[in-house]
């Protein structure tokens, strides 16, 4: 388990912190271990190559950094990075340049119509802006409908057809009350459709409920029959549904100077990500954070084995609630400062857009 950023502060001095953070920046910028004598150049205070050896030799007892290999330089280590980025990370704003990019290209995707078309810009949009894997895991959302309506298949089954405002389309098979005609079809049709239609999926069963008692007197009993089916397929659409899983840029976490075991190791995280269990945890962690989350390593058991980081923040809808997550995938010399405000960012431009098409 990490120790919290108290315990590393209480026992480094101003000089150690201030050591430790440029390499950490160093190696940030780099992704090559860094030695003394490339700190000693570094810093603001004439320290020799073997007074910082002293401090880097007292950071590497504490954990916070390691030698990865036989070179002579330092690399933080998983604890290392968690401390450097809950207690000496500085973010800034995006980038103005940034900020019109991804409102822009947001925007115009916002108003071409699908949702899906919406998130799929914004995970492209965020592998392009950190060289990383942009992802977007959205729940199923509660469905619009635009039409609804049973098509006859055969003498005893029909076909109920749920069409999306969105332009999605569901189809569910059910079974015709033996003897039901032509015009009771097309009666239960009309019946579910003028109550259903411009309204989510639980809006028009909380409306089914409370009217069919008044109304269903009006039709007879095999319509009647049909339309609790109707009411039971509404009921039972998209309740089990998996969260939707969109990645864009995973060509930028397989590097061609990759050994073959930590090419395996990324193919295998994108297989695990792309699993039910894995984006609903996810999902979870995201609705519980109060805004931008990062996992570092082993940090959360989905990334462990690829050794990557993941900056994650929600976005919701028009009511406040968190309806997905977003964010980047990333080896773990992530640059922190700069993605951490475009997640966020990007976050609130997409909740922005939930509101408005609501």
């Amino acid at each position: 388990m990490s120790r919290a950023p108290e315990d590393f502060l209480a026992v480094l001095n101003t000089r150690s912190q201030d050591i430790f953070k440029r390499l950490v920046e160093r190696y940030i910028e780099t992704g090559v271990p860094v030695g003394s004598r490339d700190l000693s150049r570094m810093l603001s205070v004439g320290l020799s190559p073997a007074s910082v050896r002293n401090v880097m030799a007292d950071l590497e007892d504490l954990g916070l950094i390691a030698a990865p290999h036989t070179s002579a330089g330092r690399a933080p280590t998983q604890e290392g990075l968690r401390f450097f980025v809950d207690a000496m990370l500085e973010v800034g704003a995006v980038d103005e340049r940034e900020r019109q990019t991804i409102a822009k290209q947001i925007g115009d995707q916002s108003g071409q119509g699908k949702l899906e078309d919406l998130l799929t810009e914004a995970s492209q949009l965020l592998s392009g802006l950190s060289h990383g894997a942009g992802v977007v895991i959205a729940q199923k959302s509660d469905l619009v409908l635009k039409h609804i309506e049973f098509v006859r298949l055969d003498a005893q089954s029909a076909m109920v057809v749920l069409v999306g405002q969105d332009g999605s389309v569901e189809n569910r098979v059910v079974t015709l009350p033996p003897g039901l005609t032509s015009s009771a079809l097309t009666q239960a049709s009309n019946y579910l459709a003028h109550l259903a239609v411009g309204r989510t999926l639980s809006e028009a069963r909380l409306a089914l409920q409370t009217q069919r008692a008044e109304q269903i007197a009006e039709l007879d009993d095999l319509t009647r029959k049909l339309v609790e089916t109707g009411l039971a397929t509404l009921s039972n659409s998209g309740t089990a549904s998996p969260p939707t899983l969109i990645v864009r840029g995973r060509a930028n976490l397989l590097n061609d100077t990759m050994a073959s075991e930590e090419l395996s190791r990324v193919r295998q995280l994108f297989d695990e990500l792309e699993s039910a269990d894995g984006l609903i945890e996810l999902l979870g962690d995201a609705e519980k954070a109060q805004g931008v989350k990062i996992f570092i390593g082993s940090e959360n058991k989905l990334f462990a084995l690829s050794g990557s980081s993941v900056i994650l923040s929600p976005y919701k809808d028009a009511n406040e609630k968190v309806i997905g997550v977003l964010g980047v995938i990333g080896p773990t010399r992530l640059n922190y400062a700069r993605i951490v405000p475009v997640v966020d960012y990007t976050a609130h431009v997409i909740s922005q857009m939930m509101a408005r098409k609501r």
